[in-house]
């Protein structure tokens, strides 16, 4: 998972905190803003609740990436704003 919180104002800097925590009860920090590890579909489920109810849909972006079977990668973006690698090939 990665993620951009939007850190304008005050309020963005409380979702930036929650976001943090929130992702590591689930995942391992790996630097900044990007947590990756192994969970069951139950734990992804309950994470993206979580996340959903901290993130500003249309200010904030984040991706969870997910390898169902070890080789081919699935993106999941969960915000309104531009996704900046739409235009890698």
């Amino acid at each position: 998972m990665v993620y951009d919180i939007n850190t304008e104002d005050k309020e963005g800097r409380r979702r930036l905190v929650k976001t943090m925590k929130t992702c590591r009860k689930y995942l391992v920090h790996v630097q900044k803003s990007v947590f990756e590890g192994d969970i069951t579909e139950g734990q992804l489920a309950l994470l993206r609740q979580e996340i959903m109810r901290i993130i500003d849909k249309d200010r904030d972006f984040l991706i969870i990436y997910n390898m169902p079977d070890g080789n081919r990668l699935n993106r999941d973006i969960l915000t309104n704003t531009p996704d900046p690698t739409d235009n890698f090939m």
